[in-house]
């Protein structure tokens, strides 16, 4: 029988596959493949995560997106160790100035846990992130670039940092005049909400400067109640709060889950915002859909639920192109396509 209550949580993040396999997340006898996977690809599952676990499901949608897989060594001939071609991009260490108003600052270079199908698998979980020395050249690149309107400060997962390092960073970005937001890329309030403190809330905020944050969860299973805390603790400080998603064979690859996890964010107060097509990271073909199929879930969403719940489908180009939309086209010529596949002729003054 399946129990699918929350487990009471572990007292420490899980590791290495000895510590997956005492938990009940793998077998034993996977051990020994599971060490090459975590060799090269670093592995953390929190004791919130593992307590969303089913045990008894093989194929459980949160074990699948943070317990590791012999499938990740894997690579593919399409796949690229910087799919979405930050390196293209990067100014000084650390800083990606990818479009002319905003620019991405990796802060940190760990996470709470780590994505099986991370797009930066290769260089995430090693090292503290930004020296002092990255950290003040990156902010003299944005002092010298008054086009530069918004922040994206990611990693790494930047909630990892202290308080004290998380305010500081947004207070030296206030004292530059044209930055006037700053946006946080995060998987915390979800993976370990206890690390979500009036304290953090606090250091997020900065005068002279808005702060919003983005969310990423991909189930809704996800969104539990400690979760659903740590949101509102964010969004009682007044900071709004975008999701952002990622399409997941396996995970959320069904019309049903994507208009639940939609609704859940939006319970939370977080209004979705991206449904990422899976990147072409080196090991998780295993993951992707093709764009055929995430656009017709797409408009499987229209009909389902409402506006405020439907996130934009966007494709980072490989080679740093950036981000696209590549949601469903519901205009052919003059017809018209509804969420039920019907066509309408729209055509007016003809």
């Amino acid at each position: 029988m399946n129990d699918m209550s929350p487990r009471k949580p572990m007292a420490a993040t899980l590791r290495r596959p000895r510590d997956l396999a005492d938990a009940g997340l793998v077998a034993e006898s996977a051990i020994p493949a599971l060490e090459e996977v975590a060799v090269r690809y670093a592995v953390a599952v929190t004791p919130a995560v593992a307590a969303l676990i089913d045990r008894d499901d093989p194929g459980d949608p949160i074990a699948r997106q943070f317990v590791p897989d012999i499938r990740e060594l894997a690579t593919t001939a399409d796949e690229l160790a910087d799919p979405i071609g930050d390196g293209a991009h990067e100014v000084t260490p650390g800083l990606i100035h990818r479009y002319p108003d905003r620019v991405l600052l990796k802060f940190v270079s760990t996470c709470a846990v780590y994505c099986r199908f991370c797009f930066r698998r290769e260089t995430v979980g090693q090292g503290e992130g930004m020296s002092p020395e990255a950290l003040a050249a990156a902010l003299d690149y944005i002092r010298a670039h008054p086009a530069i309107f918004e922040v994206v400060v990611s990693g790494g997962d930047p909630l990892v940092a202290s308080p004290r390092r998380l305010a500081a960073l947004v207070q030296a970005l206030a004292a530059i005049p044209h930055v006037e937001l700053v946006r946080f890329h995060t998987r915390v309030p979800v993976v370990a909400p206890e690390r979500i403190t009036a304290e953090l809330a606090a250091a997020l905020k900065a005068d002279g400067v808005t702060t919003w944050v983005a969310i990423h969860a991909n189930h809704p299973r996800e969104l539990a109640a400690e979760a659903r805390v740590a949101l509102a603790k964010l969004a009682d400080a007044g900071i709004p709060l975008v999701s952002q998603s990622v399409l997941l064979r396996g995970v959320n690859d069904d019309p049903e889950t994507l208009a639940a996890l939609m609704r859940a964010f939006l319970a939370a107060r977080v209004k979705p915002y991206y449904l990422h097509h899976a990147d072409l990271a080196p090991g998780t073909a295993h993951f992707r859909t093709t764009i055929e199929e995430g656009q017709a879930l797409m408009k499987a969403l229209r009909g389902r639920i409402s506006g405020l719940a439907q996130p934009t489908y966007v494709l980072d180009i490989p080679g740093g192109h950036g981000k696209v939309p590549v949601g469903p086209a519901y205009r052919d010529g003059v017809a018209i396509e509804d969420y039920q596949g019907r066509r309408h002729i729209y055509a007016p003054g003809k």
